[in-house]
């Protein structure tokens, strides 16, 4: 007989329970004392794509990912790149943390990800949707220009060599730490070699950015062409002064303010858009954050600080920026374009043909320029009656000879337009450009067109040279609105 069965016969019936209840408590100690389980954080992703590499999650103590310090030797892989990057993170100035309402809030937050076709948006500026192929600024880059012949666009082989000539001004003009100053006398190599200097010596981003914005428009990035080690100093610099707060990153600086920090946004969405390098998607998403955070809520416009009632002029640099982040692939949100519409519509004059600068206004100014200009990139349609009025009024004008905004958006205005207004507008300011480039000595390269235009003074040499080279890449720059290849949509609207 099994010697348990006798043992609990012989016991009496509470040493029975004893034993009973004994082994039912040391059962239910080894299941609640068990091994520690490990404990699992879950993060959902709302509409995130899928089979994407994962970026590192933004937050307001984070600095993003960066190019590498130029005095590093450029690495050849991007996972050394990315080493490289991280190693080479300069802190941020961190601005006062205001306690946000719901109008003040920072843009919305953003999972950063490398954005394919699921939620790439269609633009009227695209050849192709998909990821990372066929954007507004496919002209750009020797092999691209050659393939879309610039002379059939209304360039020549003068104006090729003035932009070149331009080029190699700005890259003996850039400073030590990757900079330029509007008083270009600071750079090493010209030591007071050049004259009319900028009066605005304390805003080197805004400077910095007028300087890359024509290396980027040839087709020069920091992956890619002659002046690599320029554009990767520059945009180094860039990202090394954007104070990061609350999932934004200003770049304004000094007497620049909020124009600065536009010109910035749109050199770093630009060179994202054109290179994919991971390291500079975090900055250009930040930029178009602040972008965004600064609107006025109001009347939907920027000027010279966060939350200003606007003025055309600061909204034109302002909608390039989030346009050119809308090319890459950022995260732009439609009410900021429904508010820069909205701010568009308080200034025009004469159904929408004219603009004025803080209210309606009229005339064949820089203004109405700008304003025409934003209307093309935000959806109106070539035949759209006011904008063929505000194109009559800009051709009968002609270009300045020396008010370089005004040229700079009547000359893009026209461009888009294309015909023989296109035709006759172009003869006369590519020809006015490349005959008035100096060609001697230290300023060979450059223009400075004093008196007219107000940013000569305080840009100087530095504004004038970028305003004008970029005119003269206005035939590969940005691809024609209104070209074959347009999808139907703009903005998210």
């Amino acid at each position: 007989m099994n010697s348990s069965f006798v043992l609990f016969n012989v016991l009496p019936s509470y040493g029975i329970s004893f034993v009973t209840h004994m082994i039912i408590v040391i059962i239910m100690a080894l299941i609640t004392v068990g091994e520690p389980q490990q404990q699992f954080t879950t993060e959902i992703v709302v509409d995130a794509p899928q089979d994407v590499e994962e970026l590192k999650e933004l937050d307001e103590e984070v600095v993003p990912e960066m190019i590498l310090d130029p005095n590093v030797a450029t690495s050849t892989t991007s996972s050394e790149f990315a080493t490289a990057a991280t190693q080479n993170v300069v802190d941020p100035v961190v601005v006062v943390d205001v306690p946000a309402t719901d109008i003040d809030a920072a843009a919305i937050q953003v999972e950063l990800s490398d954005f394919g076709e699921r939620t790439a948006p269609k633009n009227d500026l695209m050849k192709a949707i998909g990821a990372l192929a066929g954007t507004g600024l496919d002209g750009r880059g020797a092999a691209a220009r050659g393939e879309f012949n610039v002379e059939a666009q209304g360039g020549s082989p003068d104006s090729e060599k003035a932009v070149a000539a331009a080029l190699k001004w700005f890259a003996e003009h850039q400073n030590a730490d990757g900079s330029w100053n509007f008083n270009h006398q600071t750079s090493p190599k010209c030591a007071g070699k050049c004259g009319d200097r900028g009066s605005l010596v304390d805003c080197t981003t805004g400077a910095t950015g007028m300087a890359l914005l024509p290396f980027l428009g040839a087709g020069q990035t920091h992956k890619e062409g002659k002046y690599r080690q320029t554009v990767e100093k520059g945009l180094y610099y860039l990202t090394s002064k954007m104070k990061v707060q609350n999932g934004t990153g200003n770049l304004a600086e000094g007497g620049g303010s909020l124009y600065s920090h536009g010109i910035c946004a749109i050199v770093l969405c630009e060179a994202y858009a054109m290179t994919h390098d991971k390291g500079l998607m975090a900055p250009a998403q930040l930029s178009i954050n602040y972008t965004m955070f600064a609107q006025d809520p109001v009347g939907g416009g920027w000027r010279y600080s966060p939350k200003q009632a606007g003025d055309t002029s600061a909204v034109g640099w302002q909608l390039m920026a989030l346009k050119s982040g809308h090319m890459a692939y950022l995260q732009v949100d439609p009410r900021c374009i429904q508010g820069a519409i909205r701010f568009l519509d308080s200034v025009q004059a004469d159904g929408g043909s004219q603009y004025g600068y803080t209210g309606p206004g009229g005339g064949a100014s820089a203004t109405t320029s700008v304003g025409l200009l934003s209307r093309m990139y935000l959806g109106w349609k070539k035949d759209n009656p006011a904008l063929q009025r505000g194109v009559d009024l800009l051709s009968k004008a002609g270009p300045s000879k020396g008010n370089m905004y005004y040229n700079y958006y009547a000359t893009q205005v026209m461009r888009h337009t294309g015909g023989k207004p296109w035709d006759d507008w172009n003869k006369v300011m590519r020809d006015q450009l490349v005959n008035s480039q100096s060609k001697n000595g230290h300023e060979t390269g450059s223009w400075f067109f004093p008196g007219e235009d107000h940013g000569a003074s305080s840009g100087g040499r530095i504004y004038c040279t970028s305003m004008a080279t970029m005119i003269l890449e206005v035939y590969y720059r940005h691809m024609p609105i209104y070209g074959k290849q347009a999808a139907e949509e703009d903005f998210p609207l």
